[in-house]
């Protein structure tokens, strides 16, 4: 019986035997094919392949994960977060969250914000078939053209032909990324010594399915132009582009240059928000906001930061030159122009007027202009956050020029053209807007409208039937913009017109008024006694009969207000803003002293200064000067009838 039992085990144990071995061997297989990962730490030769770390504060982001910089509420306010270290570099397609913190929501008057970072989600992606590579380059490396490196771009995702973009890209290919453009500055700007002692500046590029070659070219052409000492860094902000070229293949192009990094946004921004995005991260002392299709010339930038060096309220553009969407030839602008706009709120570019031409003391002096171009300004980042940075109400893109341009001149700072600073731009070849691309842009212009232009609206109503329609549709809500101009203590509309713009002034016809002038606060009418045997004496107050001849005042489509028994008599302004009596001028000029603005709701604008006409009371007299306008009880005024006049 034991005999048997033993002749029973002996095969089990070979069973078992064999599965050990067959064990044994599929171990080692799966060894030989899959090695564990080696630490490279005590490698010399993979040590000298990491990148040094750079300096300043970074965060350690670990393996490549997606972050987006963005707020946590769906109103998508941008804004400098107290608290955040400033990021050197970010890693193949890193987004950051930037997040308000829930008390800072909770109390939004505060004027100081912090923030966390929060990691949205973590898409192990891997680089893409195409992405270039190679070692580190140089600031000053050599590169050709270069052909948007094949991708396997995603199922479903859009295709883009040769046409997409507005330009002839097949050529763009085939040029350089890092052509130099040709000198066209006038000689005095080369003999300019602007020093070593200016800020520094972030060069934000915002693009959306940018063609590869221009993005690139842009890129370099600023890293090939700008001293090191004065370029903080660029920051690409890439506004959810669909392209594959523009993914990793981008990510890892950027990685190998110095000062350059990639932010991307998780939704569609536009121009506008996409601007603010790269403004709330950037360290440099003065913003650059650049298209992402542009060439720059050498020492373009040095002008601006010294302009902005010498008053910070100063925001500046290069002249921009053309650069042909069908040949890529480049073509520089020989007559000095400046920006404006109509009353449909169109940018054009126009010659010198020749006062303006007087007022330059040489060639290469700067140009004041009503607005700046969109392609290229510069604003010194403290001032352009303190002052409203850009309308984070507006869509997409438009008019955003405009609307710095106006509110930087009403609330005390102001705009130029540099002659020394050039740089080249694509004008797309654009195909017809869409309907809704028309409406975001039309919202834009109606915003700038009922924010700025006060009693002026209805005069870009009439031009554009339209706009009025979409603004009784859908009423925009611009109370943030009207306290910010409160709080700037902005000028009105009308020293816009008188300062920059005079051509622009509207020629229709205009009600008069005449009769008694009527002050709310103090319950007086204004009275030409004292001033009338004499030019120069003060308007002042008195109280108000019909039999005084003296009280009867007469406003015209001149502008002019006159007494009605001394008719030679105007409304004029003396050194110490009171207002006075002198001769009424005949000037030929558009504006002058004796030029008043008639509002619907009861100011009387000087249009030269912008200011308000106000009762003043003090022991001995009633008399008027001008003051801010802040709407005051003593600042209104009633005129006892309207009729209409010819505004002759």
């Amino acid at each position: 019986m034991l005999l048997r039992r033993r002749a029973r085990a002996g095969p089990r144990r070979l069973q078992f035997l064999a599965g050990v071995l067959m064990l044994g061997c599929l171990l080692v297989t799966v060894t030989l094919l899959h090695p564990p990962l080696q630490d490279l730490s005590g490698d010399p030769s993979a040590q000298a392949e990491k990148p040094s770390p750079p300096l300043g504060h970074q965060v350690d982001f670990g393996k490549p994960q997606d972050w987006v910089l963005e707020t946590e509420e769906e109103s998508q306010e941008y804004y400098p977060l107290e608290g955040l270290a400033p990021f050197i570099s970010l890693k193949e397609d890193e987004l950051l969250v930037a997040v308000a913190s829930p008390r800072d929501r909770r109390n939004q008057s505060q004027s100081r914000r912090t923030g966390r970072y929060r990691l949205v989600g973590q898409q192990g992606r891997r680089p893409e078939e195409g992405a270039l590579a190679g070692p580190a380059l140089p600031w000053g490396a050599e590169l050709e053209g270069l052909s948007p490196p094949d991708s396997d771009a995603d199922d479903g995702e859009e295709k883009f032909g040769p046409d997409a973009y507005g330009f002839n890209e097949v050529l763009s290919q085939r040029i350089s990324l890092r052509r130099e453009l040709p000198e066209v500055r006038d000689p005095l700007c080369l003999q300019q010594d602007y020093g070593d002692d200016l800020p520094t500046a972030s060069v934000i590029i915002c693009f959306h399915d940018e063609a590869w070659s221009t993005l690139l070219r842009t890129v370099h052409s600023v890293l090939d132009t700008t001293p090191r000492a004065f370029l903080k860094e660029i920051i690409l902000v890439d506004d959810l582009s669909q392209q594959g070229h523009l993914k990793s293949a981008l990510s890892d192009h950027v990685a190998q240059l110095e000062r350059v990094r990639l932010l991307r946004s998780n939704k569609r921004l536009g121009v506008i928000k996409g601007r603010m995005l790269g403004a709330a991260r950037a360290a440099g002392d003065v913003l650059v906001f650049m298209d992402s299709h542009c060439e720059c010339h050498k020492g373009w930038l040095e002008p601006l930061l010294s302009r902005i060096a010498g008053d910070r309220s100063r925001v500046v553009s290069p002249i921009i030159d053309v650069i042909d969407w069908k040949n890529f030839q480049y073509y520089h602008s020989l007559e000095l122009q400046r920006g404006v706009f109509d009353w449909e709120l169109n940018f054009h570019w126009k010659p010198l007027p020749e006062q303006e031409r007087k007022l330059r003391q040489s060639p290469i002096s700067p140009i004041r202009s009503p607005v700046v171009p969109g392609g290229v300004v510069a604003i010194d980042r403290h001032y352009f956050q303190n002052t409203g940075a850009y309308d984070s109400l507006m869509s997409i893109w438009g008019s955003e020029n405009l609307e710095l341009s106006i509110r930087v001149w009403l609330c005390g700072g102001s705009v130029e053209i540099l002659p020394c600073s050039r740089v080249g731009h694509i004008y797309r070849n654009q195909a017809p807007k869409t309907s809704p691309e028309q409406e975001a842009a039309l919202k834009n212009k109606i915003r700038i409208v009922e924010t700025w232009l006060g009693s002026f609206k209805d005069t870009f109503y009439q031009h554009n039937p339209k706009a009025f329609s979409l603004s009784q549709a859908e009423k925009q809500d611009c109370s943030e913009r009207l306290q910010l101009q409160k709080r700037l203590g902005c000028r009105t509309f009308h020293w816009f017109l008188a300062n920059l713009s005079p051509e622009l002034y509207p020629s229709e016809h205009q009600p008069g008024f005449s009769g008694k002038l009527y002050n709310s606060g103090i319950g007086s009418c204004a009275d030409c006694a004292s001033g009338r045997a004499l030019g120069g004496g003060l308007v002042t107050l008195s109280p108000c009969s019909d039999s005084w001849q003296q009280q009867h005042l007469e406003y015209t489509g001149k502008k002019q207000i006159s007494c009605r028994e001394q008719a030679r008599l105007c409304f004029d302004v003396n050194q110490e803003n009171r207002v006075t009596l002198q001769n009424c001028t005949e000037e030929t000029r558009s504006f002058h002293r004796q030029h008043w603005e008639v509002q619907e709701n009861g100011m009387i604008v000087h249009i030269l200064s912008g200011k308000c006409i106000e009762a003043v009371e003090s022991d001995h007299e009633k008399t008027l000067s001008l003051q801010l306008c802040d709407g005051k009880a003593n600042q209104v005024w009633r005129f006892d009838r309207i009729h209409a006049v010819d505004q002759r």
